[in-house]
């Protein structure tokens, strides 16, 4: 496959690592590859280097150093923040999430009803959002736990987290507000301290660094307690030895990022250039909506099974998805609490991109599915 130009659509499930992310990992895997809890000088370099980058990535979302756990993933630092209302049910029992939030919020939060927790789940609007009033008529001061993400990995969604935050911490003195931000770090601009949150979770391999590294903000009021214990690493919130090769990874995926901004205007432009082509070419329907972060744009190409397209573009070295990667192909419960038709989800495609797309390969993609409409069977 190596020798085909690859149009991959396909950045919300994952990014291709970006140069300075793999030089900078190799840096560390020959040069820095002490253990940081080590008292002689190979320790204390590697300890130098996880400080670092722990405060290049406060710098970058308006925190303190002392704010940021570095975690495995997205999904570890997800569990790390909601399972920690497990030592809290002393204050109240109920936890507020959504709908549409990421298998690794929903099946924590689901697991914690069986301590006696009390879920409310939130329903969107069809255009994926939740309605503040929801929120509102919800919080009481038996609330311990909100979490709502920030962007939707299916649809690109923006929920007002903002606003979110001010009623929840106005109505519900004992609650921690957290917040998924998997898809939107590194490509919208994010600041903790003006967003309000108390918990906020980032992962690496979304943003063009390897897979195995992500991040738990937790404000300096906020205290939980760890889902590992061991070592006492991560000022003691993550025991684990370091994974110093990928954290400086993390780094380098940070530093090669464009001016956010900038980069939004060209991701929002990319993705009208689709939108465009998709409808007026009669093509698809469009599931996102008109707001949402540009980088993920949801459709239905409808008559036609969502698997059949995947497979059809794939062998013509075109890479998109049917929904979210940890859905593994099941159903897409986003569309479906959106009000979407079993007909629509059923041929939904999800395109997300990234800044290495250009208009040439939404271009390819368009003449590829007007070539599956016209050479497979409707479903």
């Amino acid at each position: 496959m190596g020798c085909f130009h690859i149009i991959y659509l396909d950045n919300s499930a994952t990014t291709k690592p970006c140069g300075k992310a793999i030089e900078y990992m190799n840096k560390a895997l020959c040069d820095n590859w002490g253990n940081p809890s080590s008292l002689h000088i190979l320790g204390m370099n590697a300890e130098m280097a996880v400080d670092s980058v722990r405060n290049s990535i406060a710098k970058f979302i308006g925190a303190a150093n002392k704010e940021i756990i570095f975690t495995s993933c997205g999904t570890e630092a997800n569990n790390t923040a909601i399972m920690s209302a497990l030592h809290r049910k002393n204050r109240g029992n109920r936890i507020i999430t959504t709908t549409i939030e990421h298998p690794s919020v929903l099946q924590a939060v689901n697991s914690l009803e069986k301590f006696g927790f009390e879920i409310i789940r939130l329903k969107p609007d069809g255009n994926g959002i939740i309605s503040l009033c929801d929120l509102e008529n919800a919080l009481n001061d038996k609330t311990v736990l909100v979490s709502i993400m920030l962007v939707n990995n299916e649809t690109g969604a923006i929920e007002p987290i903002k606003q979110a935050c001010e009623l929840t911490h106005r109505l519900a003195k004992n609650a921690f507000f957290h917040c998924d931000a998997v898809q939107a770090f590194g490509k919208s601009p994010i600041n903790v301290k003006n967003l309000g949150v108390d918990l906020l979770t980032a992962s690496g391999h979304k943003i063009h660094a390897p897979k195995g590294i992500g991040f738990l903000y937790c404000s300096q009021k906020t205290h939980i307690a760890p889902l590992l214990l061991g070592g006492g690493q991560e000022s003691g919130m993550r025991s684990g030895t370091e994974c110093v090769p990928l954290i400086c990874a993390l780094q380098g995926a940070i530093e090669d990022l464009p001016d956010l901004a900038k980069q939004y205007k060209t991701a929002q432009e990319l993705c009208d250039y689709a939108k465009e082509k998709l409808v007026n070419n009669k093509i698809a329907t469009i599931n996102s909506p008109e707001d949402a972060l540009p980088y993920v744009l949801n459709v239905s190409v409808n008559g036609y099974r969502s698997e059949t397209l995947l497979h059809f573009l794939e062998r013509k070295n075109i890479f998109v998805s049917s929904g979210s990667a940890c859905s593994k192909g099941n159903v897409s419960y986003v569309l479906k609490e959106m009000g979407k038709s079993d007909k629509e989800i059923d041929s939904a495609l999800r395109l997300s991109f990234s800044r290495f797309n250009t208009k040439e390969d939404i271009d390819v993609l368009i003449e590829q599915l007007i070539s599956a409409t016209k050479t497979l069977r409707k479903a």
